[in-house]
């Protein structure tokens, strides 16, 4: 693990933009960046789900406010994680692979 891949790490939590970025200056073979960039990625597809979800009124208006607290909550810790070399998943959604 060296710095750019810290810095890939972090930058993977900030939205779609950070996670492209992060996806092309990172090392994909490196375990450390592909787990947050994992986990960066469920939580941009779970951000996306509450969005789609707004739409609906009443209950969907509810659900999508919930998800887009946990989002908050993820994006902390998941920062917080890589700002610390940690590769400690995610709570609910740390065993969740969607690449690597």
């Amino acid at each position: 693990m060296n710095r750019k891949s810290n810095a890939a790490a972090i930058i993977s939590y900030i939205t779609w933009v950070g996670f492209i970025v992060a996806l092309v200056i990172g090392d994909r073979t490196d375990r450390f960046t592909s787990h947050h960039l994992n986990q960066a990625l469920v939580i941009n597809v779970l951000e996306m789900i509450g969005g789609f979800l707004a739409i609906f009124p009443l209950i969907g208006g509810l659900v999508s406010r919930l998800i887009s607290i946990a989002v908050f909550v993820f994006w902390c810790m998941g920062i917080y994680r890589a700002a610390t070399w940690s590769t400690e998943p995610l709570p609910f959604i740390g065993d969740i692979h969607l690449i690597g």
